[in-house]
């Protein structure tokens, strides 16, 4: 409610998720991590770590001010060179970020995507640098940009045996008759061998 975004579920599918052609999507399981980038840089492939430009805090200040009394962020006026932290001097700003007079315009957020080369034993970028190395050209990469399975039919979490204690008597909340914590406590105290071995009743 008091945030420049707003949260809809509809049964359209947006214009933007079109364009970004998600009917050719991988769904992949969804892993803790950062947006990567892969492009060249001192002549050799580089890992790039995201890091957006976001504003000073006048310039945020006007741009939140500017959301509360009108609709379209886009129609807000950002001065780049003035309006936006510094960034480092390797920064660039993400593919496809409209420019006007070479400077590149900010989002619906008032943000600037972009990316930054890591460099070996970045401590800002720490678990960015321990997948590559760039001494022997090589890095780390998910299973699915190699062809291999993904995602990961029993990993190793998955693989571990589960003993539920899920008792709703201690509970005050009276629950949904569809909602999880129900189907759990009428199998309190058994054990599985696996996740996957978990068969609810319903």
């Amino acid at each position: 409610e008091t945030g420049p975004f707003k949260v809809l579920a509809t049964e359209t599918i947006s214009h933007k998720a079109l364009d970004a052609d998600i009917y050719s999507a991988i769904p992949t399981e969804k892993v803790d991590g950062t947006c990567c980038y892969v492009t060249t840089y001192k002549d050799q492939p580089y890992l790039w770590a995201r890091l957006d430009r976001k504003p000073n805090k006048q310039a945020e200040k006007r741009f939140k001010n500017f959301l509360h009394s009108k609709e379209n962020p886009k129609e807000f006026f950002w001065n780049v060179e003035e309006d936006f932290k510094p960034a480092p001097e390797c920064w660039i700003p993400a593919k496809e970020i409209e420019q006007i007079n070479g400077n590149p315009v900010p989002d619906e957020n008032g943000h600037i995507p972009g990316w930054v080369p890591v460099e070996k034993n970045n401590k800002q970028y720490c678990w960015h640098s321990s997948v590559v190395n760039y001494e022997f050209e090589i890095a780390l990469v998910h299973r699915h940009h190699l062809g291999l399975c993904w995602p990961i039919p029993d990993t190793y979490m998955n693989s571990k045996p589960v003993i539920i204690n899920m008792n709703l008597n201690k509970c005050d909340s009276a629950f949904d008759i569809r909602c999880l914590f129900n189907h759990f406590s009428k199998i309190d105290n058994q054990k599985f061998a696996r996740l996957k071995d978990i068969i609810f009743d319903v």
